[in-house]
């Protein structure tokens, strides 16, 4: 039997929670009334199903569950949030940073092509970006600030809560994509201060195709992308994904429960991981210092050629070059470049992202692996 690869790419995604797979399953086929048929027992099954799922997910971030929106995941939430406070203020300015998904980036160029303004902050080597920076960045007619929590290629963690009282001082909504963040790293949104906030389900261990999107207040009076029942406080329109939304549920759950201990193991396990590998490869470097995800390793690999190497090991070890969410022709990760690396230094990166279902020995046989691929010689 062909043995399966160690599953090291937790970033791209992760494996739905047997638990969570468990709680989804009855909504397929018992329980699968609309949630909004307000009229037999079916819909009022779901509707009250969503409703604990919905305190679910707020309880995971400290909100409560009127401020929580349902979408399909965060690109959805950040499109959701960007264009709907560029609609209320057409031509406005938009800060942001060089580092973010690109779920922002390319939702801020749409902006640009329709007005908007963009400012887009310069990180230093580390990947940290200054909270001076941001102040200085703001004029009369910014509208939005949109932050990321946590890197998803380097870990790299921004310090929200001073982004947050800037934002404030000045009046201007803040939208922080935290899908990176949230279930990894203790997230509240009552200290860290987000306007608006978005993350997804299949980032926690929960099913693909269902996000959310925090909002404060009804200050932040958004414009749905989508039209046609007014489902979700009219903000997005569509049945509800129930069994996705119970999933997204559960997820939370187990996350805010086993948080604080799978925290320490996988930093653990991530530092035994990189010091293997600074410890028996001339040349590595570790992509992003300081506060970091302790799941994720961004590193700078000695060998020429990171593509041919990865596929070479890829019936033994899943580690990626960057986002899963960009073009399916990898180019040099644009997180790298804006931290000053070249594009030559950018091509030597590996993501490598640890999660709850990794053990100490899969660390151990990934480290060797790598090891022994960049150990020997070309022939």
């Amino acid at each position: 039997m062909k043995a399966t690869p160690i599953y090291l790419d937790y970033n791209a995604t992760t494996p739905c929670d047997p638990r969570v797979v468990e709680a989804m399953l009855p909504y397929f086929t018992q329980h699968f009334g609309n949630a909004a048929s307000a009229d037999h027992v079916y819909g009022w099954q779901s509707r009250e199903a969503v409703t604990d799922a919905r305190l679910q997910v707020a309880e995971l971030i400290g909100a409560s569950p009127k401020q929580i929106i349902f979408t399909s995941g965060a690109t959805e939430s950040i499109n959701l949030a960007l264009k709907g406070l560029a609609e209320n203020s057409p031509g406005g300015h938009i800060i942001s940073c060089q580092t973010e998904h690109k779920a922002v980036l390319d939702t801020l160029t749409y902006l640009e092509m329709r007005g908007c303004d963009v400012t887009l902050l310069e990180v230093d080597t580390d990947g940290a970006l200054s909270p001076a920076a941001l102040e200085a960045a703001i004029r009369p007619n910014t509208i939005a600030i949109a932050l990321m929590y946590a890197n998803n290629e380097t870990g790299v963690i921004h310090p929200v809560p001073e982004f947050a009282a800037i934002a404030r001082r000045h009046d201007i909504p803040f939208l922080c994509d935290a899908t990176q963040a949230v279930g990894k790293i203790p997230v509240n949104v009552t200290s860290d201060g987000p306007d608006l906030m978005a993350f997804s389900a299949h980032k926690i261990y929960g099913p693909k195709g269902i996000g959310a999107l925090y909002i404060r207040s009804k200050r932040q009076l958004l414009q749905p992308l989508l039209h046609g029942g007014a489902h979700e406080g009219g903000l997005r329109s569509g049945t509800l994904n129930t069994p996705g939304i119970i999933g997204f549920g559960k997820a939370a759950e187990l996350c805010q429960a086993e948080l604080s201990d799978e925290q320490q193991r996988l930093g653990m396990l991530r530092d035994q991981l990189e010091a293997a590998l600074l410890g028996q490869l001339p040349g590595v470097v570790i992509n992003g210092k300081g506060s970091r995800l302790p799941q994720v390793s961004n590193v700078l690999l000695p060998h020429p050629d990171v593509e041919h190497l990865l596929l070479s090991l890829s019936a033994h070890l899943a580690v990626s070059r960057g986002s899963a969410c960009a073009n399916l022709v990898q180019q040099p990760s644009h997180v790298l470049k804006a931290m000053g690396l070249s594009v030559e230094q950018a091509a030597q990166a590996v993501r490598i992202s640890l999660g709850r279902f990794t053990t100490a020995t899969e660390v151990q046989q990934a480290a060797q692996r790598l090891v022994q691929a960049i150990a020997t010689p070309v022939v």
